[in-house]
């Protein structure tokens, strides 16, 4: 999308509320975390998410390292209980409700990278919409759980 930018006749596409830091200018933290993202995800360009959230050093930090830590934890050196799919599955569960269509794509994305095809794909949402549904009317009856999980 497109916006005038204030005081011009000029348009530029908006990414976000404020102006990411693009990678040719990122220095110091920025900078190192950039070259980290791209190297732990495989992939040749930042994000907007990851330019946008670097406006705050810091907060890019702690987002990015939560993060990897969780998304991709043979990067930091912990085995992994779930496999990428599932993950990025989970990922794309939580983004579609949620209604954030910036992590649906993202997350789309990722799947099809690691060659899911759009049956299953399909699959996934259907079981998201399933039990958005389901959640909201037993929340709604206030129905009492009469299958518990065990303790240990």
């Amino acid at each position: 999308m497109y916006y005038p930018i204030q005081g011009t006749n000029m348009t530029t596409p908006r990414v976000a509320t404020v102006a990411p830091v693009p990678e040719e200018s990122a220095t110091g933290k920025v900078a190192e975390i950039y070259a980290d993202i791209k190297r732990t995800k495989g992939i040749a360009f930042v994000p907007n998410m990851w330019r946008v959230l670097a406006t705050n050093p810091d907060h890019l930090e702690l987002v990015w390292t939560r993060l990897k830590a969780l998304m991709h934890p043979e990067a930091v050196g912990r085995p992994a209980r779930l496999d990428p799919r599932t993950r990025e599955i989970i990922a794309l569960a939580v983004s579609a409700t949620n209604g954030c269509a910036y992590c649906v794509n993202s997350h789309t994305a990722a799947l099809r990278k690691l060659g899911m095809d759009v049956e299953t794909l399909g699959e996934v949402l259907a079981i998201v919409g399933l039990f958005n549904s389901t959640n909201a009317l037993a929340d709604g009856y206030q129905i009492e759980p009469d299958v518990l999980p065990p303790l240990e």
